[in-house]
């Protein structure tokens, strides 16, 4: 039986993606629908189960699937569950692995989805090869995935990794979703760039910037990108200091386990050297030397869109037959 195809699901808090995919990475056919839209899980499983059995008959029917992987906001490995995401409309503990395999009659294994971007990268992307490396997720939160030793870091209840949310300025920003104050998802999320502009603004007004024609509900972190391409002295602040934050944290991640390379993912990338610089900077300033200048940053090599639906797919492939 040539098992030769797996189906990766990208739940997030908006938009469910999915795809069927080959050892290769090759995403053989995909699809979308509204996570938000349904408030019973089971009435979301239904619409997923119409949109992939269309996608499952034209690979040839679900004899070809080794079987599915989900990544989704706190999804927890060892048992399946999504446990109180705070972005999803279902509440509490969600037996979302267990549903799935009842109704597709598929094997399912689920992680978060920091967790799957990090096993993407280990199969099909910038970390083919490594053993030990860190993917850090720069989008609307900060997420990641820590591999060590050639293994994902689970911990003891499957919810290790959690590096957005360390306190990098004790008594800082307060973070809405967690009410933790001064963790680095306050600071190097789009939110927190956003945030951290619209704070300079009205702290540093002798510094010009294009950013000053706009309201403060217009700015956001595409607007700051913007303005920073175009050489704004206040927006490039912004990511010098967004920069320095980061490296920090960076740093610390790297004394603690000692990766090859620290994989930056998401949306806050494409400013490159502009974030990067001062990234490096700040994370060479804070290592040890016994760590200085041996650890790679590299950007994602997975398109954004297909980098959720690759690294879901990537469980079903570790799966034991």
């Amino acid at each position: 039986m040539s098992q030769q195809l797996a189906v990766g699901i990208d739940i997030g808090g908006t938009n469910t993606k999915f795809g069927i995919v080959d050892r290769r990475g090759n995403i053989l056919c995909d699809g979308r629908m509204l996570t938000n839209k349904h408030e019973d899980v089971n009435c979301f499983l239904d619409e997923l189960h119409q949109h992939m059995s269309v996608l499952i008959e034209q690979v040839g029917g679900s004899e070809n699937i080794k079987g599915i992987g989900v990544g989704a906001p706190n999804g927890n490995f060892y048992n399946g569950n999504i446990e109180y995401a705070p972005n999803l409309r279902w509440k509490g503990v969600v037996p979302l692995a267990s549903l799935l395999e009842k109704k597709f009659s598929l094997p399912t294994v689920l992680t978060n989805d920091a967790n799957a971007a990090a096993l993407g990268e280990l199969i099909y992307g910038a970390a083919r090869g490594m053993k030990d490396f860190i993917v850090i997720t720069l989008g609307t939160g900060v997420g990641s995935g820590i591999v060590a030793n050639g293994q994902l870091i689970y911990g003891h209840d499957g919810f290790a990794g959690e590096l957005g949310h360390i306190i990098v300025i004790p008594g800082g920003r307060l973070h809405p979703g967690t009410g933790a104050h001064g963790s680095l998802e306050a600071y190097a999320s789009a939110t927190g760039v956003t945030n951290t502009a619209i704070e300079f603004l009205s702290t540093r007004p002798e510094v010009p910037s294009l950013m000053r024609e706009h309201s403060k509900e217009e700015i956001n972190s595409k607007l700051i990108y913007e303005a920073a391409m175009k050489g704004d002295p206040l927006a490039m602040e912004v990511y010098e200091y967004t920069g320095q934050i980061l490296g920090a944290a960076l740093a610390n991640f790297v004394m603690f386990s000692s990766p090859e390379a620290i994989v930056l993912f998401g949306g806050l990338t494409q400013a490159g050297d502009v974030i990067m610089k001062p990234v490096r900077e700040h994370m060479e300033k804070n290592l040890l030397p016994i760590f200085r200048n041996k650890v790679k940053l590299l950007f994602s090599e997975l398109k954004e869109s297909d980098a959720a639906i690759l690294g879901a797919s990537a469980l079903a492939w570790e799966m034991k037959d």
